[in-house]
């Protein structure tokens, strides 16, 4: 441990600006930490008036940076949880924190904490961010994340549906993410540092999310090699997250697109969420609510038997042939979620093929292929 790190640090912080910094960088802690001290965020005070928290796995790293006002300068690792709890439950006063021996006291109003100090030299030493690929602003990304990150795989015993697909041509990012019974594509502008970049990059769907969250301002996106393996950072407004590539080939998900769809429907986008969200009230675990679009209309229904049934018809424009499919509740209401058009586009082929679902500004104009959703039916009545 250096001198810096051992000495006597103390700075003094606004409640809520510590509180939202320690929060956001703990939400990358790992569940199982390999060694106790992965469990701890390294607080490292400047003499130039600001602090950075940090946290990192070996794989995923988050870094923030707040002002203070620092009276002695250092570095201190503590429980990363705890600090973040009680933060969170500080009054709206300053807060101070100075090593004292093995701990480090903090103080806000009258309340006062001792933290036990971990092994600053224990800890691994945090990556180099990479130089920036490109930027888009943190609206776009954030939607474009949110789009689909919905799609990713819970099951961590296949960590490449875990992850989202990223893919960059020139100035066009496309996300893909697939569980196996839904797929979500989004395409997106950015504004690239070299205009004939090509690559591709898998990373981690809860990694992107988290990160996409927090951003404001312009993201900027590295994709590079960094200590001998390949990086993706993000950084905006003093947060960088930085995470390493899922191993894999990610499998040929966009075949799944349909080449000719013969049947398309229109219909009001908040219309079929709110009947949707109704009807989906009686529908048991796992099993689907039927879609009947025939003569205009669209007619959901759920439940079936003795059991508690539901109904609800909507006006549509159809073209083609009339078709009658199904789709898990959650699924549906998922992907209608992530349709910000007023007017949605069901584009299907049979009741049991994969149907394509986008957004479209008007009944009549042309749909909006930047998002698209593709849902694998359920075919139970």
């Amino acid at each position: 441990m250096n001198a810096e790190s051992a000495g006597a640090v103390k700075f003094r912080v606004e409640r809520d600006v510590l509180a939202e910094a320690v929060t956001w960088a703990t939400k990358s802690l790992p569940q199982r930490p390999a060694v106790p001290v992965l469990t701890g965020i390294l607080i490292t005070a400047d003499p130039a008036g600001s602090v950075q928290l940090s946290v990192f796995d070996y794989e995923v790293s988050s870094r923030v940076e707040i002002a203070a006002e620092v009276e002695a300068p250092g570095t201190l690792l503590v429980s990363g949880r705890l600090l973040a709890d009680i933060a969170k439950a500080l009054p709206n006063q300053p807060v101070t924190l100075e090593r004292n021996g093995s701990k480090v006291d903090l103080t806000c109003g009258s309340s006062r904490f001792s933290l036990m100090t971990m092994p600053v030299d224990e800890y691994p030493a945090l990556p180099t961010v990479p130089e920036t690929s490109g930027v888009v602003s943190a609206g776009e990304f954030s939607h474009a994340v949110s789009q689909v990150s919905i799609a990713t795989s819970r099951d961590e015993t296949l960590p490449i549906l875990t992850s989202v697909r990223v893919e960059i041509e020139g100035d066009t990012v496309t996300l893909l993410a697939t569980d196996r019974y839904r797929l979500a594509v989004r395409e997106f502008h950015w504004n690239p540092r070299t205009p004939d970049i090509s690559a591709t990059a898998l990373v981690r769907g809860r990694t992107l999310a988290d990160a996409a969250k927090a951003m404001g301002g312009d993201v900027e996106i590295a994709l590079a090699e960094s200590g001998g393996k390949d990086m993706l950072a993000f950084s905006s407004s003093g947060r960088i997250t930085t995470s390493l590539l899922v191993e894999g080939d990610y499998p040929k998900v966009r075949s799944l697109f349909p080449k000719d769809v013969p049947i398309h429907a229109v219909l009001e986008t908040a219309a079929l969420r709110e009947a949707v969200r109704r009807v989906s009230l009686v529908a048991e675990r796992n099993t689907p609510i039927k879609f009947e679009f025939a003569d205009g209309a669209l007619t959901l229904r759920a439940g079936a038997g003795d059991d508690a049934q539901a109904s609800e018809s909507l006006p549509v424009e159809i073209t083609g042939e009339d078709i009658t499919t199904g789709f898990n509740p959650g699924f549906i209401s998922e992907g209608l979620a992530a349709i910000d058009s007023p007017f949605v586009r069901f584009s299907m082929t049979e009741p049991k093929k994969p149907v394509v679902i986008s957004g479209q500004q008007e009944i009549d104009g042309e749909y909006d292929s930047s998002y698209r959703y593709l849902l694998m039916p359920i075919i139970r009545f």
